[in-house]
C-alpha cells in the first residue's frame, strides 16, 4: 500500500477557485479503482493550507490516478493558486490497523 501525505500553501486571494478545484480533485479521484481512500482537508491553523491524504493500493493505482485527465487539470491550474512550495511525502506501508479511541 502506498500512502501519500501533500501539503498545498494557497494564495488567500485563490483560496475559493482553489476549493472547488480541490473538491472536483478528490470527487474523481474517490471514484478511481486501487484508490482506497483520498481525503482533502484545511489546516486547523492555517485555512490557506490544503493538506491531501492519499492511499493506494499498489503502484499501478498511483500511477494511473498521476495519469488521470482530472489530475492534470488540477496540476495545470495549480501553479496560479500556490503561494509557496507544495511538500509531497510518500509512505510505502507494509500493514495498517484501526486504532481505538
Amino acid at each position: 500500500m502506498l500512502v501519500v501525505h501533500a501539503a498545498f500553501p494557497i494564495d488567500s486571494d485563490q483560496r475559493e477557485t482553489a476549493l472547488n478545484h480541490v473538491q472536483t480533485l478528490a470527487e474523481k479521484s474517490r471514484d478511481e479503482d486501487g484508490i482506497t481512500d483520498y481525503r482533502v482537508a484545511t489546516d486547523v491553523d492555517d485555512g490557506t493550507l490544503f493538506r491531501f491524504f492519499e492511499q493506494y493500493a499498489d503502484e499501478a493505482a498511483f500511477e494511473a490516478h498521476a495519469d488521470s485527465e482530472h489530475f492534470a487539470q488540477f496540476a495545470d491550474v495549480l501553479p496560479e493558486l500556490l503561494a509557496g512550495e507544495p511538500e509531497v511525502t510518500r509512505f510505502e506501508v507494509d500493514t495498517a490497523t484501526a486504532v481505538e479511541l
